[in-house]
């Protein structure tokens, strides 16, 4: 579970498993966990955040979409 970016209170990681999904990335903050799709952005599933602090971690996930991509290739060796 490489952590690819750290934001405030987020970790921003991809699970070993995910290898045959789209390009995704998964957020966490305690016990709060939500999952991006990364091309386009949109949120696929939350749990734990409210709706106010998924469209702040979703403009985080905007902002580094490039880093995130390039991350899940280098990761996966696509």
């Amino acid at each position: 579970m490489p952590t690819v970016l750290r934001s405030g209170p987020y970790r921003f990681f991809f699970y070993a498993g995910d290898r045959n999904e789209p390009v995704h990335v998964h957020v966490e903050r305690d016990q709060s966990e939500a999952k991006f799709w990364l091309e386009p952005v949109r949120l696929e599933h939350s749990h734990g955040f409210g709706r106010g602090e998924i469209n702040d971690i979703q403009l985080l996930v905007v902002e580094n979409q490039q880093l995130l991509i390039e991350s899940w290739h280098e990761f996966f060796g696509d």
